[in-house]
């Protein structure tokens, strides 16, 4: 892990892009306190106090300007990293969860098992992710039981249940490129010398699975983590601009950008603005990343 870090490091491009993300990462965590301490207290967090009038410039007294009623731009932009790594990391993971998981088992075990998963990412490939979200969440908000799992488990990570319902979504949706490539090195793995020793001496094929096939595929986990955390991203925000999910008393970049175009044509522009300038550079960020991820962890590029 050293050496993949000084690699990052060594080059300009991925050294800015790591600062970027760390610097959006450390306003998330700041916003996410600041929201559950206003919470607890019953006051209002910063982005949702109004400093001035509506529409005001970005000037000395609010940086980027106000939105219609007078709330911080800065502050409701900066709140949306909340939003934005949320959901990168929630449908991050149930992405890389299930991407992993049936690629490692079609390709190790072959046959039935790995005739299901083609069959199941073939249909997931060929899906309107946008149209699947928002069944998904129209789903959740008319199904008692999936609407009571959703709100106990949007409790213990602070989020909307039709926020959570978006999230969910969106990972289901996003495995289905790191299935392909999971299942592709699998099988040439499981034909390895050391595989096939493990195999000959008896050893379980779980166990195989968990010592030799899955450290070598660990790189393959981490890259697509990265692309699929920069894509959940640009899908929370298209589904927050059609007013699906919804942050809770947390703006998200999607409302924001919704907002702002309305306004466009009094010439106010910071709101659209701010937003789409802070997920431009975390997606950017997030693809550099991921590039030179790859090329520090994958032997085929190093």
């Amino acid at each position: 892990m050293t050496k993949v870090w000084s690699r990052i490091i060594s080059s300009p491009a991925a050294a800015g892009a790591a600062a970027v993300t760390f610097l959006l990462i450390v306003a998330a965590v700041v916003c996410e306190v600041h929201g559950i301490v206003c919470v607890s207290k019953g006051t209002l967090p910063v982005w949702e106090r109004i400093y001035t009038a509506p529409y005001a410039p970005p000037g000395a007294g609010t940086l980027l300007g106000t939105d219609y009623q007078g709330r911080s731009v800065l502050w409701r932009a900066l709140a949306g990293t909340v939003v934005a790594f949320k959901v990168g990391a929630v449908a991050g993971a149930i992405s890389v969860f299930i991407g992993t998981t049936l690629g490692v088992c079609a390709g190790f075990f072959k046959g039935k098992t790995d005739d299901v998963t083609v069959w199941l990412y073939s249909t997931f490939a060929s899906m309107p992710t946008l149209l699947f979200i928002l069944s998904f969440a129209l789903l959740a908000g008319t199904s008692p039981a999936l609407r009571s799992a959703l709100e106990k488990t949007g409790a213990l990570l602070h989020i909307a249940p039709g926020a959570l319902a978006v999230y969910l979504a969106i990972g289901i949706t996003g495995w289905v490129g790191l299935c392909r490539v999971i299942r592709a090195e699998t099988m040439k793995l499981r034909n390895a010398a050391y595989v096939s020793a493990a195999r000959i001496a008896g050893v379980n094929s779980l166990v195989i699975i968990w010592r030799h096939i899955l450290p070598n595929v660990r790189h393959l986990t981490i890259i697509y983590f990265t692309l699929n955390f920069g894509a959940a991203v640009m899908l929370e925000v298209l589904a927050g601009y059609l007013g699906l999910g919804g942050g809770g008393n947390i703006p998200g970049w999607g409302s924001m950008i919704a907002a702002g175009q309305e306004r466009l044509w009094r010439g106010v522009w910071w709101e659209l603005g701010s937003a789409g300038a802070l997920m431009f550079l975390l997606i950017l960020a997030l693809n550099l990343l991921g590039d030179s991820l790859r090329d520090a962890l994958d032997p085929r590029y190093g």
